[in-house]
This record gives C-alpha cells, structure tokens and sequence, in this order.
C-alpha cells in the first residue's frame, strides 16, 4: 500500500469572505476541521502536514485529529506555502496530496482513487467535467465568444504526485521564479504530463459567504 503524506493549505486571508471561512461553522464543525476529517478517515494516509495562518493554526491545536502531525506557518502565496509543507514530509512517503483546507466535502473514497492512481502515473488531480455552456467576456463583462467545453474540466483538489516529482517541480517553480495558482502547473512546467481523476461527488471550494450555504444543502 502507497504511503501517503497530505499537505493542507489553510494560509489564505479569506479577503472575499469577510471572515475567516476555515473556521466558519459547517453541519456543527468549523470548514477545516471537516477537511482535516476526510484525509484522517483515509486508511492511505499516514500523515498530515497543516500549513495555516496564526489564528486557524491555534484553532487546530485543539482539535483530535490523530494523523496531524504538524502545524506549520504559511507563506505570503500559496506556492510557498506548499513547499513549506514539503519541508515537512517524511522522506518514507512514496506520494504527496496537497489540498485546500476550504474544500470541506471531498469524499473518501474519491481522495483513495487518486492516491492509488498517482501511484502509477506519477501525477494526478481531482477534476470534474465541464458541462455549462461556456463564454468568454472583456474587462467590461460584454460576451466576445464561446469557450469549447468538449475535453475540459475544471481542477479541483487533491493532486497528488510522487514525492520525486512534486520536490523537482517547487525546486523548479522557486528556482526561476515562476508563480503557480496549482501543483498542476507546477509540474507541467517541468513538461511532466498530469492525469485527472474525475470526481462525481460535490466537492466545492468554501470562497464566498454564500458557498457555506450552498455546501450546508449538499451535507444535507
């Protein structure tokens, strides 16, 4: 069985909140502490590297959360905080998943399909299809054209990698300065190919007041 580490990103400023969303209240659970349980309750997971701001890491101290093994600080963008947490892993986990700490409703089963998959090809990320009809606009909101949906799909995660991998792709990304919204990108820029997973099951990214309402139906 792989051995899987998993970093949570947990450091953002939840500016288009209003509040800090990772501690919003969920189904009776704070958002994070959700996203922390789903990766606990994977029998692939060894181990679980928090990378947070001040106040969701104090907040997490407090939890019973039996695989966290560390707390970390985050960095003033995402890409560093992940190699943060690379920094962390230990060197005996064949693969890596980075996730965000505001997708509180990733299924379990949906985080062991991708482990097992990025045992065998080195690279992959959870994703869902694009089914809306999709348009392009200018700065001004005036529709310009069609976006062609057929093959694409929207990256949600965890995107899990072998460990090699993920290390050589942030050495890459930190070395030239390159600046990554996703681990996918990050190892595309190596020129590495990424596989998605297809995800059937909600799997929402907690960004505005709203979503918290809309994953509040989804658990109902």
């Amino acid at each position: 069985m792989s051995r899987c580490a998993v970093i949570i990103v947990a450091a953002g400023s939840s500016r288009r909140m209003g509040f800090n969303k990772l501690l919003a209240s969920l189904g009776g659970e704070p958002v994070l502490r959700r996203t922390l349980g789903a990766f606990g309750a994977c029998d692939e997971v060894c181990t679980i590297i928090l990378v947070a701001g001040e106040e969701v890491a104090e907040a997490a101290k407090t939890w019973d959360v039996p695989k966290l093994a560390h707390i970390i600080p985050g960095g003033t963008e995402r890409h560093f905080s992940v190699k943060a947490g690379l920094d962390a892993v230990p060197t005996d986990c064949d693969v890596i998943a980075i996730h965000d700490g505001a997708r509180p409703l990733v299924d379990v089963s949906q985080i062991s399909r991708c482990i097992e998959a990025a045992r065998f090809k080195g690279a992959v990320t959870c994703a869902r299809r694009v089914t809306e009809t999709m348009k392009r606009a200018d700065a001004e909101g005036r529709i310009t054209g069609s976006i062609e949906r057929d093959h694409a799909w929207v990256m949600e995660t965890p995107q899990i990698f072998r460990q090699d991998l993920i290390r050589r792709a942030y050495e890459a990304v930190l070395r030239d300065g390159i600046l990554v919204t996703d681990e996918v990108s990050a190892v595309q820029y190596l020129g590495e190919p990424v596989f998605v997973i297809e995800n059937l099951t909600p799997n929402p990214k907690i960004t505005l007041p709203g979503d918290i309402a809309m994953a509040e139906r989804f658990l109902a």
